[in-house]
């Protein structure tokens, strides 16, 4: 076990035999450096046996590998400065620094080694650069580059366990192609059906569930220092949300989410469509070793790869308070829905084959990107009669278009004359980063009174309170919203005057049922009695046949 990291600055002096090629430089170069001080021949080292896609401004360390887990950050002063070193990990609007190093420093080149602590988290780091002394502060790192190459300051890459597969979705017994780079002798591959079994983990990193099948070890001799292909198989599993769970002896754990659709669709006639777009939107892994997330949302507009690992140890973003609920909710109330990717729901032909399979699509994720097919099938459906539940908020907020593997977002889908409550009921409104969060109010028990049935909700009652309420992203009615939209409960204020979040509920003369929950992080009420019934209320609601069982076309 290690404490703080290591750090180690030292002036590397002059080599042997350098007197004489000094006396030859020209009389300039020894003139006094003026104007803001400034570091050159910035460069980073890290093993001995590099890793693949190591270069002089990226490299990879292995935290648990002796003689791997240090790297070493070069450059070269002109004159006396004092320098600080950051280890800094990007986010998303913010930044955290993990480790910081700070010495003043004379003319001439310099080495500062960082060996993380066992309490930093895999992913990439930009190792910062402040130069700071008479005339001024410079500072390398301090924005994304426009590409790698162009990087200003060394990124450095905390491995851990990285595994992804290459498609988002299988049949059951489909042999499925996963990568994975881990500097370890061997490891343990487990698949988990998440979601079901031990309770949720505190950790965000973390994904828990049944395990499925016998553990399989795995030698990874010879593999060490490369991303390498393996091909596993699941068993004939029933359709839902599973992982890999690959763990070293060292106690280094990684894991690879993928879904298993269903071979045929199931009686229940009800498909629940993971948000596998949004979570890769969300995903800081930086795969091009810019030290940024390869997402807009860390800057510039680079395409979202589809097939990377998750950064934080393989777990898609948000995913303890965003997601897991709901799949427990599944496993208590002992329901079997079909589980689709965006990719399976992109490979549905029409919106009368998703009618014909399904009468009941739950979104219950944050469904913010989605291509123009896949919203064609969407509204089709609605239109004949079928039936949806959004547990989030800001969905069909985004059109996006493939590119191979890759998405690339294009524009908002109302500023394309097709506003998202006009099938939702609801659409995006405001978003304060989960600064502000509050429970629901019931205002309009009397237009929905089956779900709130056993609940003992009444208007004016909280929802949510033990969860400490709901925000981040909020969804409102629209003037475009369908005929008979009832908002059945709201956060009132909660971004401001009259920025309300607001449950919605509508029906259609063709049967549609459309029920969305207004902020995005609504599936932790179901960690609360109240959710977990006020749920199944509504999932009995949505699957009762219409008094009047007609389409219309």
């Amino acid at each position: 076990m290690r404490g703080v990291g290591l750090t180690r600055v030292r002036l590397l002096g002059l080599a042997a035999g350098a007197a004489s090629a000094i006396a030859a430089l020209p009389r300039a170069a020894f003139a006094k450096e003026t104007g803001v001080p400034h570091a050159s021949e910035i460069t980073v080292r890290g093993a001995a046996k590099p890793f693949s896609g190591d270069r002089s401004m990226f490299v990879t360390i292995s935290p648990e590998s002796a003689g791997r887990d240090t790297a070493r950050v070069l450059f070269r002063l002109g004159r006396r400065a004092r320098v600080r070193l950051d280890a800094v990990r990007t986010g998303i609007g913010t930044s955290s620094v993990r480790w910081t190093k700070e010495a003043t420093l004379g003319p001439g080149r310099h080495e500062v080694a960082w060996t993380p602590a066992d309490d930093v988290p895999v992913g990439s780091y930009v190792m910062r650069i402040t130069v700071e002394g008479k005339g001024g502060r410079r500072v390398y790192g301090g924005r994304r580059p426009a590409s790698p190459e162009r990087a200003s300051a060394p990124v450095v890459h905390v491995l851990g366990i990285e595994a992804a597969f290459t498609s988002r979705s299988y049949l059951p017994t489909e042999r499925m192609a996963m990568q994975v780079l881990a500097d370890v002798p061997s490891f343990t591959l487990t698949f988990l059906r998440v979601g079901y079994g031990p309770d949720p983990s505190l950790r965000n990193d973390e994904l828990v569930g049944l395990e499925m099948g016998e553990p399989v070890r795995i030698d990874w001799t010879g593999k060490r220092s490369t991303r390498q292909t393996i091909t596993v198989q699941s068993g004939d599993w029933p359709s839902g949300l599973y992982a890999a769970r690959l763990e070293a002896d060292d106690g280094r754990i990684g894991f690879a989410p993928f879904i298993l659709r269903p071979e045929t669709p199931s009686e229940l006639r009800v498909a629940v469509v993971l948000p596998t777009n949004t979570w890769q939107a969300y995903n800081l892994y930086d795969a091009d070793g810019d030290g940024w997330g390869d997402t807009w949302y860390a800057g510039g507009r680079p395409p979202v790869v589809l097939t990377r690992a998750y950064r934080d140890r393989g777990v898609p973003p948000r995913f303890r308070r965003y997601d897991f609920p709901f799949l427990r909710f599944l496993e208590k109330t002992r329901r079997e829905p079909d589980f689709l990717s965006d990719d399976d729901l992109d490979a549905i032909a029409t919106g009368d084959d998703l009618r014909k399979l399904y009468d009941l699509v739950v979104f219950p994720g944050h469904t913010e990107y989605v291509t123009t097919h896949a919203y064609d099938v969407v509204e089709r459906y609605y239109a004949l009669g079928g039936r949806l539940i959004l547990l989030s908020a800001n969905n069909f907020f985004w059109k996006v278009e493939r590119e191979g593997q890759s998405i690339r977002r294009i524009a908002q889908w109302r500023t394309l004359g097709r506003p998202e409550a006009r099938v939702l009921g609801i659409q995006y409104r405001a978003n304060d980063d989960g600064q502000r969060q509050a429970p629901f109010v019931v205002t309009d028990r009397e237009a929905a009174p089956w779900l709130f049935e056993g609940t003992e909700l009444e208007n004016g009652d909280f929802l949510g309170q033990e969860v400490g309420g709901f925000g981040i992203e909020i969804d409102m009615t629209t003037p475009l919203s369908p005929p008979g939209t009832k908002v059945l409960a709201i956060i009132p204020n909660l971004f401001g005057l009259g920025l309300n979040a607001e449950m919605a509920y509508h029906e259609t003369d063709a049967g549609a049922r459309v029920f969305s929950a207004g902020v995005l992080d609504f599936p932790a009420v179901l960690y609360t009695p109240q959710g977990m019934k006020l749920l199944d209320n509504l999932w009995r609601h949505m699957v009762e046949p219409p008094e009047d069982a007609t389409t219309t076309d």
